[in-house]
């Protein structure tokens, strides 16, 4: 019996459709793209529930003719290529003639286009692939695409999209990487008749400034570098303005916007020493190539791109990069000029020179008490009456630190070992989420505002957060010029790691999807993250029980917010085993 059949169109649209539109946002970015093929000087994008229920580009470009706008949602039919060997040459945005065709698969489409040359226009409807309509319109030269209740026929789909706040912030992303790469055209961005971006024509670093905020232009050093394999310009942050935060950091390859982590590690190594470790540099920059030493065709979305010679491309990037940061005196360099103090003039040559004589104090006695000691010695009794208060009580007769990481606690059967870092998450995670639960967070008050500054998707982050945020005990003002003024604190929080605290929330935030869509729970756990003690801080006696005291009061004492074990309990006969 035969069993293998022909998928109807219809299906095999909407399986194909999934791989190239997973969410509102990828719809966005194939029709920018094709309205910059088109050739527009001015792109608006208007979007409804974070796209659920609108997505519209509207441009002033050359426009379709009758038959190709009908054309245009036909799966593989495209203007750009005719042979396998034009893949290698492309310089247009869209090539693959998939794009329009999948968003016709599942959704509502409508589109207007008028030919510059032509009087009237074709106005265009299809649903779920099927052609509804097609008439002559009156409409203005360029186009406009509606596409209407995405995923309409694939309701698993549609349950799978996040809430409108984590949607509408992937179709801001991808709208501000179309806009960064292509400063000459002027683009608009329309959320619920809220007007989000009106970015007017300029330079790459006008643009950069409109979209990340005014206080950018300040930190922003030029790279300008041409070589026989690639071009190189843009800019780069200063170290200073480095942040825990992603979200900074744009690659362009021939106008093409890409995510490639071994040029990343380029810009990391020549920004070596100059920022910690967890810190992340900001950068734009364009590379200019041969379209023939690349591939663009190795995945659906052409975000990733293949180069014929990647490790020139590194050592150049890097030695551009470093090359700036040292021309603009940012990098730390060698001053070969001679110490004065080192000269010995010409009349001293002549002279003998003296070994110099130590003088020692003979009475000097290194282990004689002294009253500095008297102090640490109270408070080192005060820490041991406190540990045997807690052995008592808890039944542990002995502590100790080891590797300022973990916590060895001695028992009558065996050993504790904590992890400190860990403990204190928890610790952290469950006052936090009680304090969201009952809305009663407590608040100490800054002497003086401290100003963040900030750029505008982390704002629109701050500003998504800010309920939770003052329920906790902060109190902020958001102001005009991309920045927060930090008013009132958590309790739990210090003042000079502020900047610290808030880029770690909003990091978290913006990387880790399942604490967006569970708020409450998700900044319980940034705030637990950022606020805990670090793996390597030295502890005292007093630290260390209390930490053991307020973890055994966790409802979950044994695992961190993240599922990670606290603690492990070694029993005598654990240890043996090792003998």
């Amino acid at each position: 019996m035969d069993i293998i059949q022909l998928l109807p169109n219809h299906v095999a649209n909407q399986i194909a459709a999934g791989e190239v539109i997973q969410r509102p946002a990828s719809a966005v970015k194939e029709m920018l793209e094709n309205a910059l093929d088109a050739g527009g000087s001015e792109i608006k994008l208007y979007v409804k529930d974070a796209g659920k229920t609108l997505l519209q580009v509207v441009d002033n470009g050359c426009g379709m003719s009758e038959t190709d706008v009908r054309m245009c949602f036909e799966r593989h039919a495209t203007s750009k290529i005719k042979s396998a060997d034009d893949l290698f040459a492309i310089q247009t945005m869209g090539f693959r003639g998939e794009a329009m065709a999948s968003i016709a698969a599942i959704a509502h489409v409508e589109a207007n286009t008028k030919l510059t040359t032509n009087e009237l226009g074709s106005h265009l409807v299809i649903e779920g692939s099927e052609l509804r309509e097609h008439t002559d319109c009156a409409t203005a030269n360029g186009t406009s695409i509606k596409v209407k209740n995405l995923f309409y026929n694939v309701p698993a789909r549609r349950n799978f999209l996040k809430s409108d706040t984590v949607e509408m912030r992937h179709i801001t992303e991808e709208f501000t990487r179309i806009a960064l790469a292509n400063p000459e055209i002027k683009m608009q961005l329309f959320h619920n008749n809220n007007e989000i971006y009106h970015l007017t024509k300029g330079n790459f670093r006008q643009r950069i400034v409109n979209i990340i905020g005014g206080k950018k232009n300040e930190t922003l050093v030029p790279i300008e570098e041409e070589t026989s394999v690639v071009k190189l310009n843009g800019f780069i942050g200063k170290p200073e303005s480095a942040k825990r935060t992603r979200g900074e950091q744009y690659f362009f390859v021939n106008g093409r916007f890409i995510k490639n982590h071994y040029l990343h590690h380029a810009v990391g190594k020549a920004f070596e020493d100059l920022i910690p470790s967890n810190y992340f540099p900001s950068y734009f920059i364009n590379l200019q190539i041969d379209p023939k030493l690349i591939d663009i065709n190795i995945h659906p979305t052409k975000t990733e791109i293949k180069f014929e010679d990647e490790q020139a491309i590194y050592a150049i990037m890097r030695a551009c990069v470093k090359r700036s940061l040292g021309q603009y005196n940012i990098s730390p360099s060698l001053d070969f000029s001679q110490e004065i103090s080192l000269n010995i003039s010409q009349s001293m040559s002549t002279s003998t020179i003296k070994e110099p004589q130590i003088k020692v104090d003979s009475s000097y006695n290194p282990f004689e008490k002294a009253d500095d000691f008297r102090i640490n010695e109270q408070s080192i009794s005060q820490e041991i009456q406190v540990k045997n208060h807690l052995e008592a009580e808890n039944n542990f007769s002995d502590v100790m630190q080891i590797g300022n990481k973990f916590i060895a606690f001695t028992t009558q059967e065996g050993m504790v070992l904590l992890h400190q870092r860990r403990a204190h998450k928890r610790i952290l995670f469950e006052y936090f989420s009680n304090v969201l639960s009952k809305n009663k967070g407590q608040s100490q008050q800054l002497l003086f505002p401290k100003e963040i500054h900030l750029n505008k998707n982390d704002i629109t982050i701050i500003k998504q957060l800010k309920g939770d945020l003052l329920a906790v005990g902060f109190s902020f003002e958001i102001r005009e010029n991309d920045s927060i003024a930090l008013l009132g604190i958590p309790t739990e929080c210090q003042e000079e790691n502020l900047q610290f605290v808030i880029e770690s929330l909003i990091e978290q935030h913006k990387n880790n999807e399942q604490l967006q869509t569970t708020q409450h729970n998700g900044l319980a756990i940034s705030l637990a993250i950022s606020l805990a003690i670090s793996e390597q801080k030295k502890l005292s006696t007093q630290e260390m029980f209390s930490l053991k005291t307020e973890l055994l009061k966790c409802s979950t004492p044994s695992i961190c917010p993240l599922g990670k074990t606290t603690l492990i309990n070694l029993q005598t006969s654990d240890l043996e085993k090792y003998f």
